[in-house]
C-alpha cells in the first residue's frame, strides 16, 4: 500500500484486522459489482486479509486476480482466507503495487478499498492505476470520510478521538477525509469519464455497535494509530485510554448509532 515516504495510520493490531475480515463485496464495493462480469482480470491493491478481494474473485471467475498488499504478514491469511473459500483464481504479491512492475493495460479492473486515505501521493498512485487498466476498463476506488462521520448521542471524548486522528493522519502526510477528494484526485490523474457516489456503514443494532466500539477502543490504545499519537504529542497515554473508555461507555447505550460515509469513484479514460 505505501512507498518508502507513506505511514499507514492504522497498522496490523488484532482490531483493526478484525475491522478488515467485516469487509465484504455486499457491504464495501457495492458500487463495483454491477460493473464486474465472469472472465475480467482485476487488480486489488492493499488487499488486507482477503475477504473483500475474496468476494470480488468469485464475481470475475474464471478472470485472475491479482492482490497486493505491502504487508506480508496479511497475505499470509489473506491467501489462507481463499484457501478455505475456494477462490483458484486469486494470486498474491507483497509490496507496493506502484513499485511491482506491473505492465500497462494489464486488467480489466484495478480496485483500492481505504487505501488512497493513507498515502502521500493519491493522485500518484491514482494515475498509476489508470496506467495499469486496459482501455475501457475500470478505475474503483472508495475511501472513508472520517470529518462526516456522524454518531449520537454526542460525546465530547469522541470529538477528541476524532481530532486525533485527523492531527495524526495530516502529521502522516495523508488525508483522513479523501472520500470527498476522490472525485477531484480522479480528474487531476487525467480520468475523462468519473462517477461520484457515497455509502455508508451503519452500526445502530447492540451487535454492530459493541462490535465497532470495542475494536476503536482498542485501536485508540493499542494500535499503530495510538503509537503514534503519543510519539508525535499530540496525546497522552493516558488520554487515549480516556477516549477509549468513552468509546465502550458510548457504545453500550441503548440508542447509540454511528455512521460511516464512503464516497467511491468509478473512473475511465
Amino acid at each position: 500500500m505505501s512507498q518508502a515516504n507513506d505511514t499507514y495510520t492504522h497498522g496490523h493490531h488484532e482490531a483493526v484486522l478484525r475491522s478488515h475480515r467485516w469487509r465484504t463485496a455486499e457491504n464495501s464495493a457495492a458500487y463495483l459489482l454491477p460493473h464486474l462480469r465472469p472472465g475480467m482480470s482485476l487488480l486489488d491493491v492493499g488487499c488486507g486479509p482477503g475477504t473483500l478481494t475474496a468476494d470480488l474473485a468469485a464475481r470475475v471467475a474464471p478472470g485472475e486476480v491479482l492482490a497486493v498488499d505491502v504487508s506480508a504478514e496479511v497475505i499470509v491469511e489473506a491467501g489462507a482466507h481463499a484457501r478455505r473459500v475456494g477462490a483458484t483464481n486469486l494470486a498474491f504479491r507483497v509490496g507496493d503495487f506502484r513499485a511491482a512492475g506491473l505492465a500497462a493495460g494489464s486488467f480489466d479492473v484495478v480496485h483500492a478499498h481505504q487505501v488512497l486515505q493513507h498515502l502521500r501521493d493519491p493522485v500518484g498512485a491514482l494515475t498509476e492505476m489508470r496506467r495499469l487498466v486496459r482501455p475501457g476498463g475500470v478505475v474503483a476506488a472508495r475511501d472513508g470520510d472520517y470529518s462526516a462521520m456522524v454518531w449520537s448521542p454526542p460525546d465530547p471524548l469522541l470529538d477528541r478521538w476524532r481530532e486525533i486522528y485527523l492531527a495524526v493522519t495530516r502529521r502522516n502526510g495523508a488525508e483522513a477525509n479523501a472520500g470527498r477528494r476522490l472525485l477531484s484526485w480522479a480528474r487531476e490523474a487525467g480520468f475523462q469519464e468519473i462517477e461520484y457516489s457515497t455509502s455508508n456503514w451503519t452500526f445502530a443494532t447492540p451487535g454492530d455497535r459493541g462490535w465497532w466500539s470495542e475494536l476503536w477502543a482498542e485501536r485508540t490504545t493499542s494500535s499503530a494509530f495510538a503509537h503514534q499519537a503519543v510519539e508525535y504529542g499530540i496525546a497522552t497515554a493516558a488520554e487515549l485510554e480516556e477516549v477509549a473508555a468513552a468509546w465502550r461507555s458510548w457504545g453500550a447505550l441503548p440508542d447509540a448509532v454511528f455512521i460511516v460515509v464512503g464516497g467511491e469513484i468509478l473512473a475511465r479514460g
